[in-house]
């Protein structure tokens, strides 16, 4: 669909991250270390409160419905970008560092989808709204770093 209201992204998004914990946690039920069960269960953890914190927007009595209602016009494959689908899809295992380099990965490919919505925003609270989406997830990937590090040194 080509016309889309930003409450459907933000649901999407919300969706994404539900994907991703259940990856995660399917993959530390199947962990041979203790370290890496560790570090799975971390990363659900973490996309589960991102997952809450999208859902919250519904209902967090703050004024986002202005924003949430807003339509926008996306010749792109959103609501479902391709290799974001990909990577909720695929079964995450490996080691600690391919678990970082996953999780990452998938918060800087939705950082870079909330820039792009905020750069093709038509009003300035649209605007200020994915910027704080981008940003998010930008102190998300710095924590998520320096705790699998940690994890790592373990």
């Amino acid at each position: 669909m080509r016309y889309n209201q930003v409450k459907d992204l933000i649901e999407w998004a919300a969706g994404f991250h539900a994907r991703m914990a259940e990856q995660y946690s399917q993959a530390a039920d199947k962990a041979d270390h203790e370290r890496l069960q560790m570090a799975f269960n971390y990363l659900a953890s973490r996309e589960l409160k991102m997952k809450t914190g999208l859902e919250d927007l519904f209902h967090d009595g703050s004024d986002h419905s202005e924003v949430l209602e807003l339509w926008f016009d996306d010749s792109s494959d959103f609501p479902h970008p391709p290799e974001l689908e990909r990577m909720a899809e695929q079964t995450v295992a490996g080691s600690i560092d391919d678990a970082m380099k996953t999780a990452t990965s998938a918060h800087q490919r939705l950082q870079a989808l909330y820039e792009h919505r905020a750069s093709r925003a038509k009003i300035e609270p649209e605007e200020e709204f994915f910027n704080a989406l981008a940003q998010g997830h930008n102190s998300e990937i710095r924590h998520i770093m320096a705790s699998m590090e940690e994890l790592q040194g373990v």
